[in-house]
């Protein structure tokens, strides 16, 4: 089936295209040339005065895994207050702030997103996770899974292992856990904290290894560079949520020593220690530290004020905040020894003077850092708010005179310790495109996807023209995946299967061996059960197609 796009003001930053219009023709899901002959177009679409981009790209989800069903678990007022009744195609789903796995999939999709990340796969729960993310419709999924707190790699560290043996494990659990990155959760600290450390900042020594943040984040780093492992390492910093982690968040660049590296809801980890409060804004150190260094991306991890839960692998920093807990629950717990996990219920208030300068911390960082290639529009997704926030949040990007009106309602107090009401940029449609499409599919290695030009998958979204940014972005005209329509003005009217995203980096497989002892003495999991061989994943994400990235090995 042929069809055509007419006359649609395409931006599609990763051609060079700003508001451009100009045709687009869909065959087979994917982008193709303008046929020489018309009479074989099958259906067309006439988007004149409409404005067109790639499907969006939400890189760090939290949309499947143990945590967010403990969080599902944990809420059912959650679930109660936000309900979708079920229809002649969808079916009854629910939460907001923790939604359903049919929930994510319809709201997402209804948004114009295409593709969504899950950041934090535990290796021994990835067949979970990926059959949460597998029951999840309409978007395509993948996950970065967790390393640098697990006792084998803690072990490897502390015997001063060769890289290239590391290096052979972080590509072994990539293959096992069939992801696309990997991510590091608080280094060492969720380790530390079964030891009974209360804190660990980047150059302090694990009680038991005596290795450093420091350390473990250079060696991931290194490994990732080698395997040529397309996402850099996906970076939880030390000391979320402390005053003074800005100094940690700096140091945490720094420990990469040149190469990619990602840290991942900086928002949280850019708070200095000024004022009466001994909390204020790091968001200008920590912008001019990301401008000033091109290995370096980030993803914000916005708040919004607003119900949501907080639910995370960094143990330490959940068990610190357990007390704020709106309502008043939450758990905290160890994960086989080689992880924990935390969720904690939570209400940002305007009011609230550190919630207000939360929200301004991380608008400041929007705003301040320069090259929207290198920041990403996130919430943390539940962790900040949920992200059906998303229009919200783009129109205080886009819109200053909508932005300072926000911030004039804050709590007075924060309003004086924060420079966004100064800040007069405001985002274009083409930035954020930037940063929604082409940025994360180019961060990804998914060649694929974020853009709308010959060859590309036919993922895309059609808006109407509006002068207000979150009622454009909150219900799209049009919604293609793969160039059948699933979404029109908001309401879904097909469901299809996503794509679920890895990468197969090159190993030596001896590391097997040593794994399979290890197993054998320190786990409840045999190491074959613990392994996902391709036919499983498929079965996982219910016939879900596979997709490969390559992976481009550099020397070590």
């Amino acid at each position: 089936m042929l069809i055509k796009l007419v006359g649609g003001k395409v931006y599609d930053p990763a051609n060079n295209e700003n508001g451009v219009i100009r045709d687009i023709f869909v065959q087979d899901g994917c982008i193709v040339s303008r046929p020489h002959d018309h009479s074989r177009i099958d259906e067309t679409y006439d988007l004149n005065g409409k404005i067109v981009m790639a499907g969006a790209i939400d890189l760090h989800t939290h949309i499947g895994g143990g945590k967010v069903n403990i969080a599902r678990a944990m809420l059912p007022e959650d679930h109660r207050q936000d309900i979708l009744e079920r229809s002649n195609l969808t079916r009854s789903c629910c939460g907001r702030a923790a939604p359903s796995t049919l929930a994510t999939g319809y709201r997402y999709t209804e948004m114009g997103y295409t593709a969504c990340f899950e950041p934090a796969v535990l290796p021994i729960n990835a067949r979970q996770a990926h059959m949460e993310m597998g029951d999840t419709p309409i978007v395509d999924k993948g996950g970065y899974a967790l390393l640098g707190n697990d006792d084998f790699f803690l072990r490897m560290m502390a015997a001063n292992e060769d890289q290239q043996l590391i290096n052979d494990y972080v590509a072994w659990t990539l293959h096992a856990a069939k992801c696309i990155g990997i991510k590091v959760v608080n280094p060492g600290g969720i380790s530390a904290f079964k030891f009974n450390q209360r804190k660990l900042d980047v150059d302090e020594e694990h009680s038991y290894y005596r290795l450093t943040p420091r350390q473990i984040l250079k060696t991931l780093t290194r490994a990732l560079h080698d395997l040529g492992v397309p996402h850099p390492l996906h970076v939880h910093a030390s000391n979320l949520g402390v005053p003074g982690s800005d100094d940690s968040t700096l140091i945490t660049m720094g420990a990469a020593e040149g190469l990619p590296i990602h840290i991942t809801h900086i928002q949280f980890h850019s708070y200095g220690t000024e004022g009466d409060y001994k909390f204020s804004s790091g968001a200008a150190r920590i912008a001019e530290a990301i401008n000033k260094n091109s290995n370096v991306s980030v993803d914000v991890g916005q708040i919004m004020f607003g119900q949501t839960v907080t639910a995370s692998g960094d143990n330490m920093s959940q068990h610190r905040n357990a007390h704020h807990a709106n309502p008043k629950k939450w758990v905290v717990m160890d994960i086989e020894c080689d992880a924990g996990c935390g969720v904690v219920p939570f209400k940002y208030r305007d009011k609230n003077f550190v919630n207000a300068l939360q929200w301004a911390i991380g608008l400041e960082i929007f705003l301040l850092v320069q090259d929207p290639w290198r920041i990403f529009l996130t919430t943390d997704h539940p962790n900040g708010a949920p992200f059906t926030s998303y229009p919200h949040l783009i129109k205080l990007l886009m819109d200053k005179s909508f932005r300072k009106s926000v911030l004039s309602t804050i709590h007075a107090d924060a309003i004086k310790m924060t420079t966004l009401g100064s800040i007069e940029r405001e985002y274009s449609l083409y930035e954020i495109a930037i940063m929604t499409r082409a940025a994360p599919a180019k961060i990804l290695g998914l060649s694929g996807h974020g853009h709308i030009g010959v060859g590309a998958n036919a993922d895309i979204v059609v808006y109407h023209t509006n002068d207000d940014p979150e009622i454009m972005f909150a219900k799209p005209l049009y919604v293609f995946k793969r160039g059948e329509l699933v979404a029109k003005d908001g309401a879904i009217v097909k469901i299809t299967l996503g794509d679920i995203h890895i990468v197969k980096p090159e190993f030596d497989g001896a590391i097997e061996k040593r794994l399979r002892a290890y197993f054998e003495r320190y786990h409840t999991v045999n190491l074959d059960n613990f392994k996902i061989s391709d036919d499983e994943l498929s079965e996982c994400g219910n016939g879900s197609r596979m997709t490969i990235h390559p992976c481009n090995k550099r020397p070590s």
